[in-house]
């Protein structure tokens, strides 16, 4: 049941029915309510209209046995007068309850005697009471009052045994006093229609629900089955470890179809980057394969004629491996996004520092302070005079100035230079353009991708030009310290 919950879909669909269902009841109970309303309302008019028509014929001294309201065949009717005695009722009423009196059956007619006792004791009370006792809503013979009071009740007449709306309407007769009129009308069409839609509610509800859950686990299954596809090829990409594969694309232009295409792009990135990391284990273990045979070749031959030992050849060729391994290790830290610390340097000093004891050298440098490492912007000097050494015919000049928010150092030579098309890919690791350029003279082809690399790291670039004198030009351009470049390395 977990695993089952535990998918998108199945959150998806569960809480959207959740939702609908909430509404469904929230209306249901709101129809329901408002149709019993309603319904009631209606049935108390009735009454009211029925109590209304008694009471108006009462008003025009139509004696009790000739009132035709009595003759109504579902509408129960009772008169009692102000001491709550039952005068009359309707014909067949057997039973009923909520009108105030259980009585069905009228009390014995009363003597003109006792009607004019009770009429001279009504005038009695109300000559002799104030205005504050008697009654609120007093009528004048024949009046009747304007509104009336409602209650629920049951009542059965001829054996059946109904639920009724009552009306309670009060009359002032002319020579009875007043009288009160209870007349109800039936509840069965207000039951009937709220069971009927009760039960259309209780068919049709979950019906309802089962269709919106149908529709949202369709919908939300064909919403997420380009995220299905993409998943089973990454899991497919994962076992196979083939990072030329790509996951497919949707045509939509949703987030899911922005997931795959940064999906692609992230594989692309991955598999530049391994395909970059094969390349440079290839070349490392290439470039260490030399020095190390010829180094192993001069102890063997040491190790048989000792006269023959070329020890200048071995300390050369233990040098050489001695450089390549911190190069390896500088761009291996690199790779790992090893960041810059976050010192000020000045560029100038440091031009300056790097360029003592190399004889064709000359600078032109402003002060100028960046932040970073120092021991790695003097790595990226030295490799850049390094390669300027090796071209130059005559002359390699360091400058060093500000520019804008930037600091802008520029090595400069007088020799060939460096074709347009090549100027990119002279940056890349283990490339060497000049093929008469050995590997005891130029090196492993590591000095511009490390420069490159360090100078990514400090927020900067390194971009290779034309010279003014006609050689190669390499600019390194690095943010003022201070100024706002983001993290280093980042």
């Amino acid at each position: 049941m977990s695993r089952l919950f535990g998918s998108v879909r199945s959150r998806a669909t569960l809480g959207a029915t959740l939702v609908v269902a909430v509404a469904l009841v929230a209306a249901g109970t709101a129809l329901l309510l408002s149709l019993r309303a309603n319904l009631t309302s209606e049935a108390g008019t009735r009454a009211e209209r029925s109590a209304q028509s008694v009471a108006s014929e009462l008003a025009a001294r139509t004696p009790l046995d000739k009132l035709s309201g009595l003759d109504a065949e579902d509408t129960p009717v009772q008169i009692v007068d102000e001491d709550g005695v039952l005068l009359a009722a309707s014909e067949d009423l057997e039973r009923i309850s909520g009108t105030g009196t259980s009585e069905v059956t009228p009390a014995p007619e009363r003597s003109d005697d006792d009607d004019r006792d009770d009429r001279e004791d009504r005038d009695d009370r109300e000559d002799g009471g104030s205005d504050d006792d008697r009654d609120d809503e007093s009528l004048d013979p024949g009046e009747i009052s304007p509104g009336a009071s409602f209650t629920n009740g049951t009542a059965t007449i001829d054996g059946d045994t109904e639920d009724y709306r009552f009306a309670s309407v009060d009359v002032e007769t002319p020579d009875g006093g007043r009288l009160t009129v209870h007349a109800g009308a039936p509840l069965a069409a207000e039951h009937s229609a709220v069971g009927t839609a009760l039960t259309a509610m209780l068919i049709g509800f979950p019906l309802l629900l089962g269709v919106v859950a149908a529709v949202t686990w369709l919908v939300t299954g064909r919403a997420l089955r380009p995220v299905e596809g993409i998943r089973r090829e990454m899991a497919a990409i994962t076992a196979s470890e083939d990072l030329r594969r790509r996951v497919p694309e949707p045509a939509t232009h949703d987030e899911v179809a922005r997931l795959a295409r940064t999906t692609n792009a992230t594989l692309a990135a991955l598999e530049s980057s391994v395909e970059r990391q094969r390349r440079f284990v290839a070349d490392a273990s290439h470039e260490l394969r030399s020095p190390i045979a010829s180094l192993r070749t001069q102890l063997e031959v040491a190790a048989a004629h000792p006269e023959l030992l070329d020890l200048d050849g071995a300390v050369e060729d233990t040098v050489r491996l001695q450089n390549l391994a911190a190069d390896l290790l500088l761009l291996a830290r690199l790779d790992a996004g090893e960041r810059p610390a976050g010192t000020r340097v000045d560029l100038a000093a440091l031009a300056r520092e790097e360029a003592a004891g190399r004889e064709r050298v000359t600078v032109e440098a402003e002060p100028v302070e960046v932040s970073g490492s120092r021991g790695q912007l003097g790595r990226v000097l030295a490799n850049l005079l390094d390669n300027a050494e090796r071209h130059a015919r005559e002359r390699i000049t360091v400058t060093v100035r500000r520019e804008g928010g930037e600091a802008v150092l520029g090595v400069a030579d007088d020799g060939e230079g460096v074709a347009e098309a090549d100027r990119e890919r002279i940056f890349e690791r283990f490339v060497r353009l000049d093929a008469a350029r050995s590997r005891d003279d130029g090196g492993a082809g590591l000095g511009l991708a490390i420069a490159r690399d360090v100078a990514v790291r400090h927020g900067g670039t390194l971009t290779a030009g034309a010279a003014p004198a006609g050689g190669a030009l390499f600019e390194l351009r690095l943010p003022l310290a201070g100024a706002d470049r983001g993290t280093p390395g980042a």
